[in-house]
């Protein structure tokens, strides 16, 4: 049993950090170089997308058109972004403006003569065996590749997360100690008492045996 409850809160804590490492926003310092809308066919990866843009409605569930964005990092490495409207669903961006953001993107594409470095924010991974991208949020342009940003959002958020986490464990903890441990331990005194009452029997019954034994 002991192994079972470290596998589980091993499990969950593993999925519970890849959820919050998926949704929380992140900041990327790339060069766009190339935006467009490509049709895009759903597979397995449907739940790695967002959704047709607010306001509109789909003739089909199965393929649409979704607007990419092509970039590079200052090391040299390329990197695919989606860019879709997350609406009122999750994750809660609220993001509604995709359009505008595409022309932004649009207006910002330079070359590797004249770069143009903007500082991205996103969420979502990129994964080129499942086709996953992640999704552009928001863009803007920044003084050179060392921008560097500090996600004061994700600190305070997990921070708060962490406090929450913590007040419900020690709350938990004082609840089994004041009410479930002394349950338990009188079920297991109760327990241990039936036990010797039978021992107890056994014992009167044996002797009463053994007498008529020695008659």
């Amino acid at each position: 049993m002991v192994y079972v409850k470290w596998v589980f809160w091993i499990t969950f804590w593993v999925l519970f950090g890849s959820a919050l490492h998926y949704t929380l926003p992140q900041h990327d310092v790339v060069r766009v170089v190339a935006t467009d809308v490509r049709r895009v066919d759903f597979g397995d990866n449907s739940m790695f997308w967002a959704q047709q843009d607010t306001g509109q409605e789909s003739a089909t569930t199965t393929n649409r058109d979704v607007r990419f964005v092509e970039a590079f990092r200052p090391n040299g490495r390329p990197i695919v972004y989606r860019n879709e409207d997350t609406g009122w669903g999750w994750p809660p961006y609220f993001k509604l403006d995709s359009s505008n953001l595409q022309a932004e993107l649009t207006d910002l594409v330079s070359t590797s003569d004249a770069p143009q470095w903007v500082l991205l924010r996103h969420y979502g991974w990129r994964n080129q065996f499942f086709t996953i991208f992640p999704n552009a949020v928001a863009v803007k342009p920044v003084d050179g590749p060392d921008h560097s940003v500090t996600n004061w959002f994700n600190i305070a958020f997990l921070t708060m997360l962490a406090a929450l986490v913590w007040a419900i464990w020690v709350r938990l903890r004082r609840f089994r100690q004041a009410r479930i441990d002394p349950m338990l331990e009188e079920v297991e005194d109760s327990l241990y008492a039936a036990g010797d009452a039978i021992s107890e029997r056994r014992g009167r019954v044996r002797r009463w045996l053994d007498s008529w034994k020695s008659k």
